[in-house]
């Protein structure tokens, strides 16, 4: 199983989703030119949660699921690169590999979420949900008026990014095994944030 070039950040990416980054570690550094390069075919690299530890310098605690993401563009700064990576499909961990010159690991792919028009409504109600809950706690509110993918499975996973969570509430999200599942679970995790906000004081 060929090993593939790891990002571990500190945020949950998800599939259909765009994931801006600033590049400064040499590691890192390393990883893009070699994908630019096409050293490593594909123009991927996967992202995965830091549980514990900091993005910079290594020695963290990552998680075992995570997203592929596509580079999609990179601009040289002074002394950094700026990239742009969109999320492609999840997978599972199975070993992390050497590290040098930078984090890779084996990985297994996961199966797409399949749709379903019976979902409609979940979905709909879903919309609402996470509409309103950012509409009331975020600041700025940007976000409650995103245009979401025409694609009914893009749009969901854009509607989980979008909403006011926290990143192991996002994990929970990510790991989700059918879009039924993932639907009831963004409705349930985003009322719950808002609970949470109203009881530390929000109007």
């Amino acid at each position: 199983m060929a090993a593939s070039p790891m990002f571990p950040l500190g945020s949950v990416l998800f599939p259909h989703v765009a994931v801006p980054l600033r590049v400064f570690e040499p590691r890192y550094l390393t990883l893009v030119g070699r994908l630019l390069d096409e050293v490593e075919p594909g123009f991927e690299f996967g992202v995965v949660l830091i549980e514990r530890g900091s993005e910079a310098g290594g020695g963290d605690q990552r998680a075992s699921v995570g997203t592929m993401a596509r580079l999609v563009s990179a601009a040289a700064g002074a002394d950094d690169l700026l990239i742009v990576g969109v999320g492609t499909r999840r997978f599972t961990v199975e070993r992390w590999a050497d590290e040098d010159p930078y984090p890779r690991a084996e990985l297994s792919t996961l199966p797409d979420l399949e749709w379903s028009e019976a979902l409609a409504p979940l979905r709909a109600e879903a919309e609402e949900v996470v509409r309103r809950v950012i509409a009331r706690v975020a600041e700025p509110q940007s976000d409650a008026g995103v245009e979401l993918s025409e694609d009914p499975v893009a749009a969901v996973w854009q509607l989980a990014a979008i909403a006011p969570l926290g990143e192991y509430d996002r994990y929970t999200l990510l790991r989700s095994t059918s879009m039924g599942g993932l639907l009831r679970q963004l409705i349930d995790l985003t009322l719950e944030a808002e609970e949470l906000w109203a009881a530390e004081g929000g109007v």
